[in-house]
Parts: C-alpha cells; structure tokens; sequence
C-alpha cells in the first residue's frame, strides 16, 4: 500500500509541475511506465539483455554504442568555453572608467 501511496503523491506533484502541458506528461509518463515494467520484468532479464547488447556493439568499436556506454557510466562530458585575448592572455574581467575634467579647449563649435 506505501508503494500505491508514493506513486498517488508523485503522480499529483507531476499533474502540478505539468499543469499546462497535458500531452507531454501523460505520453512521456504512459510510455516510461510501460517500460519500466516491460524491463523489469524477470528479474530485470530484458534489461541486462539490452545493456550486454549494448556493450557488444561497443566492444564492435560502434561509436554511438560507445558514446552511450561511457555518458551512462562515467557521466555525460560537460562543454567548456575558454575565451581569451588574442595572445592567449585572459580577458579583463572589468572595464576601467577614467574621469576627466572637462577643459575650455575641448569645445564644440
């Protein structure tokens, strides 16, 4: 009964995040359900299935299988952007601000 309980609260907290936005929620959670009990099923057998399958193609030198296996074990590599000056040199972090004193000479006519 605790499991049916959770389930109820997450599934109100989903309708409240997704409030708006009813196709994507109910398709995304039917689909994910459906899935998760298909997987799960004996034991987990599909999935490991599905994951030695995976390492197989990885193993094959599939590159797309091995981009997948290391995103799911090591974490997905984050982006970096180094910007810098043109001789390497990094960037000022701020802009200096001079005040100068008007003067008589410098008028427009």
């Amino acid at each position: 009964m605790y499991n049916e309980e959770q389930l109820a609260a997450a599934r109100e907290k989903a309708a409240e995040v997704n409030k708006g936005n009813t196709y994507s929620s109910k398709s995304n959670r039917l689909l994910s359900e459906t899935l998760n009990r298909v997987l799960v099923q004996q034991d987990g057998h599909r999935a490991r299935m599905i994951a030695e399958a995976l390492v197989t193609k990885a193993e094959e030198g599939d590159i797309s299988a091995i981009k997948e296996v290391f995103d799911r074990t090591e974490g997905k590599a984050i982006a970096r952007t180094e910007i810098s000056g043109v001789d390497g040199s990094p960037l000022p972090l701020g802009l200096p601000i001079e005040f100068v004193k008007p003067t008589t000479d410098n008028k427009v006519s």
